[in-house]
């Protein structure tokens, strides 16, 4: 998860390595470090806590080079302390590295140092690394290939030695890194939100890749020899990265949903914007029809999305449909063959256990398909059919636009589904001209009052605990509405089925507990009210979002986020927008750090 940085150019590297790390924050900020190439030396500055120590430190005490790494750092190995910040350097002081992941024979090699009379300065698996390259001879791109085979687990690494100061290298087995291809410079990065504003040209690296970075150059090769990747140029718009006035970026993203949805639902409909395009989500048609079986394998937030694509999908083609966790996946053996359509859904398409449950379905011949926010990611790459949300960046950890893109990109695919297999009918129109006034309708729902939302919030922040509810294809709505305010808040929240609250949950209830209530107009909505009578005759209180004037549940709630009606399997990209919006305003009313909440990175990117 942690965020890296390399540059190699004419420019002083401080400048660019401290701007990426900016950039890349949202993946780490327990502690954060640079290295930068003098004429004979190492310069390395750390500090433990967020970038602005860091940045501090650089002003007191300036480093000079056009070569240099950076690190911002999300814990494993060790505390978050200045030892444990990374850079690592080997005993000699000629190698420094940046690492992301977890080496799995962390214990083995820390041994073998031990014995053979290393003094390790911390607890980090980092400074294994670069202790193991710092004892190899020859050039760094020599001692890697030597160090890459005793590496096991997954790693991102990019180091730099003193004797090679104009080089910088970088290696990954899992994590991801990129390379940005500039005019006299070049920088190496775990994400492209580092580099976008420098230049639009990468190198995706591949695993098991080795990158030998210079000013002018940049050679790939791996542990067989010289290998080709493509020069990729990325669609992004560099100013999309900024808050754009917003004081906080979760809350520019949440009113960044209506575009979001807009540009995603254009991106796969036919020119006459009438049926989904099938050519446009890159399916055979022939193949997508011998589907006998879908798997949705996501983590987090996109499993959410998951869980209500199951309802999208078996209501709309008939299909059964699996939702895992992709953590859980490949370690329940898994019935896959070729009739199997498995989806991996991910933000970053970086998430490392729904890679894995993706690379599993492949080995067993499923058509596998992507739904992701980013071109040219790893599960872009590995997929035979790759959807792209058009969120655009979302450097909020808590996840908004991504979610509801992706709750569209499901009803696409549901959609495409229900085509190949000839069950296109009037509702397919009908819900086609839906998606397209959607972004309205999601407007709509963002002009929340103020008192009621100021009401809400006060419940929810002098509370300890509360209840989400809901039933239907909105049960996973209130499961993401208290996702939303633990990730934030840092107040426990639980996602029920309202209809079970009755096996447990209810006894939580007391005077003014707050319940929130996913309530707009469905088929079961009349079941949801009879639980949430049950849930008022134990003095809880109810929040409920639901159409302004919905007399049966104003009379059950206390108070209604309001949202327009929408046709009932378009309801969750609706519903979902006031509970992002409620977490938002409970966190900043906690006065807490809303867009990097604590322990919590954007990308998953180890296990």
């Amino acid at each position: 998860m942690c965020g890296i940085i390399g540059y190699v150019g004419e420019h002083q590297a401080v400048p660019v390595i401290l701007d990426g790390l900016r950039r890349l924050e949202y993946r780490g900020y327990d502690s954060a470090g640079m290295a930068v190439m003098a004429s004979d030396r190492i310069q390395i500055l750390r500090a433990a806590g967020k970038l602005a120590n860091l940045e501090e430190l650089a002003f007191d005490q300036p480093l000079r080079g056009s070569v240099g790494v950076g690190h911002t750092r999300w814990a494993t190995h060790g505390a978050p302390t200045e030892a444990n910040a990374h850079p690592q350097v080997d005993a000699s002081g000629h190698v420094a590295v940046v690492h992301n992941g977890i080496l799995e024979n962390y214990s083995q090699l820390r041994q073998e140092f031990r014995e053979s009379g290393v003094a390790l300065s911390s607890d980090t698996d980092t400074e294994l690394i670069a202790q193991l390259l710092g004892r190899e001879s020859g050039t760094l791109e020599e001692r890697v290939l030597e160090v890459f085979p005793r590496l096991v687990g997954q790693f991102a690494v990019v180091a730099v030695t003193r004797d090679e100061p104009d080089t910088v290298v970088a290696f990954r087995q899992g994590p991801p890194l990129v390379v940005g291809l500039g005019d006299d410079e070049n920088i190496v990065a775990s994400d492209v939100v580092a580099l976008l504003h420098r230049t639009k040209r990468v190198i995706y690296l591949e695993n098991g890749d080795i990158a030998v970075v210079h000013r002018d150059s940049v050679r790939i090769t791996d542990l067989n020899g010289q290998v080709d990747r493509m020069v990729e140029t990325l669609d992004w718009d560099p100013g999309r990265m900024d808050k754009s006035g917003y004081r906080h970026y979760m809350l520019k993203e949440i009113h960044e949903q209506p575009d979001a949805i807009r540009n995603t639902v254009r991106a796969y409909l036919s020119s006459d914007r009438t049926t989904v395009n099938l050519d446009g989500l890159g399916f055979d048609p022939e193949r997508l029809a011998e589907v006998k079986r879908v798997h949705l394998v996501a983590c987090g937030t996109s499993w959410h999305a998951c869980l209500v694509g199951k309802f999208l999908l078996e209501h709309l083609t008939a299909l059964p449909t699996e939702v895992d966790y992709g953590s859980e996946y490949r370690y329940r053996e898994p019935l896959v063959g070729e009739d199997v359509l498995v989806v991996g859904v991910t933000q970053s398409g970086e998430t490392a256990d729904t890679l894995a449950a993706m690379e599993l379905a492949k080995e067993q011949g499923a058509l596998l398909g992507t739904i992701c926010n980013v071109r040219g990611s790893s599960s872009w790459r590995l997929a035979e059919v790759s959807m792209l949300t058009q969120a655009g960046p979302e450097i909020g950890v808590a996840s908004t636009k991504a979610f509801t893109t992706q709750l569209v990109a499901l009803m696409l695919l549901a959609l495409a589904l229900r085509r190949s297999r000839g069950l296109a009918d009037d509702l397919d129109r009908e819900l086609i001209h839906q998606l397209q006034r959607l972004p309205l309708a999601v407007e709509q729902a963002l002009e929340g009052e103020e008192q009621i939302y100021d009401h809400a919030t006060e419940l929810l922040s002098e509370a300890t605990d509360s209840l989400y509810l809901g039933r239907g294809c909105l049960y996973p709505i209130a499961l993401e509405g208290a996702l939303k305010l633990k990730e934030i808040s840092y107040l426990h929240a639980e996602g029920y089925p309202a209809g079970e609250m009755k096996h447990g949950p209810i006894a939580l209830l007391t005077d003014g507990f707050p319940v929130v209530a996913v309530a707009p107009a469905t088929p079961t909505r009349e079941k949801l009210i009879g639980n949430l009578m049950e849930v008022r005759a134990r003095g809880a209180t109810v929040i409920a979002v639901a159409e302004k004037h919905a007399q049966d549940v104003s009379q059950v709630a206390d108070l209604i986020l309001p949202i327009p009606e929408v046709h009932h399997l378009l309801q969750p990209i609706v519903a979902v927008v006031p509970l992002q919006l409620l977490a938002y305003r409970v966190a900043v009313e906690l006065g807490l750090d809303v867009d990097q909440p604590r322990n919590l990175a954007k990308s998953v990117t180890v296990e």
